[in-house]
């Protein structure tokens, strides 16, 4: 969801801090509106976790929406790359008694979804604005996710560039090796190259295993839209326009 053009002074909301250096996404540019700014100010303390070299004990982290013991039997959802909160908070919103712990660089992005979470009520998210692949190397023990959402990363469409692009076979791995037994890992992408590669890269692990498979072996590998996805603007808009969306979800084994 973010775009070439990491600019390392670009100032941040009170208490958002990037890394210098980011791994698995690139900034883009962008201005945090007032609205967003309040938003963070306000409530960011409850919902922003500070990025740590530790294991993050998910429980604690939800306690805020129900009493710990609670928290840490609900489902944790990983969110990678949330753009501006729409899809994340639609999704929070359908799923209450599921927790989703959300990464994203963008300022304004994480000041969106910040603002969404005051507006809509939502106590079910929270927010690491870090590089995800840090995040997981560093804050998250094996098998302590129940899925992982990854919606519309940068497609890269330069083949030369596509080195760059998020699912490469080592972030698949880290992540499989972080799902439970019976999680799954959901990508959707409106690029088809990127969609070939991702079904190449996720098909090659072998933890994990395609969902779609036998039950729609007319799609070839992909996977109907799950009912919580969201249809955002920008994908109304594709389709309006003739663009596909893949989506695509294998299950931890």
């Amino acid at each position: 969801m973010s775009t070439p053009q990491t600019n390392p002074t670009q100032s941040a909301p009170e208490g958002v801090a990037f890394p210098k250096a980011i791994k698995s996404y690139v900034l883009r540019a962008g201005r945090t509106t007032t609205g967003q700014a309040k938003a963070v100010a306000k409530i960011g303390p409850q919902f922003l976790l500070p990025y740590q070299t530790q294991a993050l004990d998910l429980g604690a982290a939800f306690a805020g929406a129900s009493r710990a013991d609670e928290a840490a039997a609900h489902p944790v959802i990983l969110e990678i790359g949330f753009g501006m909160g729409d899809a994340t908070a639609h999704i929070a919103a359908l799923l209450p008694q599921t927790n989703f712990l959300c990464c994203e660089v963008h300022a304004p992005g994480v000041g969106a979804l910040l603002k969404r979470i005051g507006e809509h009520d939502l106590h079910n998210i929270r927010i690491v604005a870090h590089d995800a692949v840090e995040v997981i190397d560093q804050m998250l023990p094996l098998q302590s996710l129940d899925g992982v959402h990854i919606f519309f990363p940068d497609p890269w469409h330069k083949k030369r560039h596509n080195k760059r692009r998020l699912l490469q076979r080592g972030l698949v791995a880290r992540l499989a090796a972080r799902l439970k037994i019976g999680g799954y890992l959901h990508c959707a992408t409106d690029w088809q190259p990127y969609a070939e590669q991702m079904l190449e890269v996720l098909s090659a692990e072998p933890l994990l295993r395609n969902r779609a498979l036998a039950a729609h072996p007319e799609l070839a590998g992909y996977a109907p839209k799950p009912a919580y996805r969201p249809l955002t603007k920008f994908e109304n808009r594709g389709i309006k326009l003739g663009h596909g969306v893949w989506d695509l979800v294998f299950e931890r084994i």
